[in-house]
């Protein structure tokens, strides 16, 4: 098992190159099953996550090609219509797969997927909305079986909290349904807009793409698509993360600033210097004196959860009291034992982690529960004093591409230890 050597080495400066977006680049794999023929992703990163979803969608029939950053996806002989769950178990995206083949075949067998690092997601609004459209839903020995009499009909579901992931697969399910459907509290993150909008191309009738309600008239078939993944905005904050945890400077190009709001914000008010351009954003800190800050997670276009653990780590590091509340996964705090390990002062309150800063961290062996929890652990060990070894790293690997090189290249010094 590969585990990270993380040193302390100055302030990071410099360019990096944000890959496209593992969250964004998962639903629209799983659109290309809506459509017989090719369709055909651009920006793809070469990470864990796609390689799992590609495993996923061969299993169910589909033919895929990779050249460099492209992945074509043929999904003219699907033959298989299950999702075991040696596979889904391994990633929650895979449960994406449902929407589609629902919709298109009439029937399909998905595992469920069961909980996560921290604590289970249930997948009873993806259930719910399908059964409005008109499937009928088993769920039995940890499988969902849908299956419909006929096409889906279209309707009006309105999700009873905005859920990105059920939003995406009743999206993709009203696209080939009979009639209109109107999606009420639908998520608005740039990842369903990046679907919708993927959707569109294949032809599908969207209204209201980038709002939370979605009116999908729903048609006969679907063409293949073909499109860019969209850049990930949380890889880009990660990095912004790193150059302000080490009070350096890095720019981060080839990504979309507007998706960078809330967490742009943030980084203001604690100190940090913030300029950006059409497709880049620059974080300097060098020789700022930074403020602690209180940050709640909420959905889009609020502060992403997907980066309370990275700038847990960075308040660590600043003089004063911060907290972190996650009203997205209220306990989504397995990073605090470990960040404790290497001298934070995080004292956990419920849903919200309250952290004493300033002090000084000092390296230590610790270990990963998750993808953002490997992130924040590897900013802390850029500045915490003497070596940090990272263990369980493989979770890193899901959803950042080339992490350790990127790093290097802005001046940080770690090394992956094979295990």
């Amino acid at each position: 098992m590969d585990s990270f050597l993380v040193s302390p080495n100055g302030p990071l400066k410099g360019d990096v190159c944000i890959s496209g977006s593992k969250n964004a680049v998962l639903p629209v794999m799983a659109a290309a099953m809506l459509a017989n023929g090719i369709s055909k992703i651009s920006n793809v990163p070469n990470l864990k996550d796609t390689s799992t979803m590609s495993d996923v969608l061969r299993v169910i029939g589909c033919r895929i090609k990779e050249d460099k950053d492209c992945l074509s996806i043929d999904s003219s002989d699907i033959n298989h219509l299950e999702a075991p769950y040696e596979l889904v178990k391994t990633m929650r995206a895979s449960f994406y797969v449902l929407g589609p083949l629902v919709a298109k075949y009439g029937k399909c067998r998905v595992s469920l997927p069961g909980g996560c690092a921290w604590g289970p997601r249930p997948v009873d609004l993806h259930l719910k909305g399908l059964e409005a459209l008109g499937a009928k839903i088993n769920v039995t020995h940890g499988y969902v079986e849908a299956l419909i009499d006929g096409k889906l009909k279209g309707n009006t579901f309105s999700f009873p909290i905005s859920s990105v992931g059920a939003t995406a697969n009743i999206l993709m399910a009203a696209t080939l349904a009979e009639g209109t459907s109107v999606l009420q509290n639908s998520s608005i993150e740039p990842e369903i807009t990046a679907l919708a909008e993927y959707l569109t191309g294949m032809g599908a009738k969207i209204n209201g793409i980038g709002t939370r309600t979605l009116i999908v008239e729903g048609v006969e078939n679907l063409n293949p698509g073909n499109g860019p993944t969209i850049a990930d905005r949380i890889e880009a904050g990660t990095f912004l993360a790193a150059a302000a945890i080490t009070r350096g400077k890095v720019k981060a190009t080839n990504m979309v600033p507007a998706h960078q709001g809330a967490l742009l914000e943030v980084f203001e008010r604690i100190g940090c210097k913030i300029t950006q351009g059409d497709n880049w954003v620059e974080l300097d800190a060098e020789g700022c004196e930074l403020l602690p800050a209180h940050i709640v997670t909420m959905p889009y276009p609020g502060f992403p959860t997907d980066m309370q653990a990275q700038l847990m780590a960075l308040l660590a590091t600043v003089k004063g009291t911060s907290s972190v509340r996650d009203t997205i996964y209220n306990d989504r705090f397995k990073h605090v034992s470990e960040l404790n390990r290497l001298g934070a002062d995080i004292s956990l309150k419920e849903d919200t982690a309250l952290i004493n800063g300033g002090g000084e961290l000092t390296g230590a062996p610790v270990m990963a529960s998750d993808l953002r929890a490997s992130a924040a652990l590897v900013l802390a060990g850029l500045v915490a004093k003497e070596q940090t070894e990272i263990s369980r790293i493989y979770h890193l690997d899901r959803g950042y591409e080339n992490f350790e090189s990127k790093l290097s290249a802005l001046g940080a010094k770690l090394e992956r230890v094979n295990g």
